[in-house]
């Protein structure tokens, strides 16, 4: 029985060795620490995106046509028939003739437009621009822990959980 228990003893002290020997890396080891609390640390970030921004302008354009000939058919008309009316005789059918000349005269030039015919368009135009937004944005975690009855703070960019991860390296002093 003795042998057993010197043999469990044993082996459990090398399995221990075995352990702290996997754990250390250079002159320290690693262990774990209580996370005691982890605050996020945000940062004001400037971020650029493309957004379309559109406008209605009122723009002028060449309809490529020259003034009515309606005035000029309507003036005539109607300078015929008051020209009809006034006239007796052979004057009658001379004041029809010079009505109907100065009716449509005076239609052609109520209705000439000089030059080219112009009318007054809508359109709509837009472009790409940068829209500048400022936004918060988690960098990271200010983190106190305990670890042999002292406390430390580190910085971590993920939240740490319940424990975290310390290297301890010890010197004689």
């Amino acid at each position: 029985m003795n042998r057993t228990i010197t043999a469990a003893a044993f082996g459990l002290v090398a399995v221990s060795a075995s352990a702290i020997a996997l754990a250390r890396h250079g002159d320290g080891f690693y262990d774990t620490a209580r996370v005691v609390r982890a605050e996020p640390i945000y940062e004001t970030v400037k971020v650029s995106r493309p957004v379309e921004e559109c406008w209605t302008e009122q723009v002028v354009v060449d309809d490529g046509r020259r003034g009515s000939v309606a005035g000029t058919i309507a003036g005539g008309i109607i300078g015929g028939a008051v020209g009809h009316q006034f006239g007796r005789g052979r004057g009658k059918t001379a004041l029809t003739v010079a009505g109907t000349l100065l009716g449509a005269s005076i239609g052609q030039d109520l209705t000439r437009r000089p030059g080219r015919a112009y009318r007054v368009v809508h359109q709509e135009h837009c472009e790409l621009v940068e829209q500048i937004e400022y936004q918060e944005q988690l960098v990271g975690y200010r983190v106190k822990y305990r670890y042999k009855g002292e406390t430390f703070y580190t910085r971590t960019d993920e939240h740490p959980g319940e424990r975290i991860r310390v290297r301890v390296d010890v010197d004689p002093v």
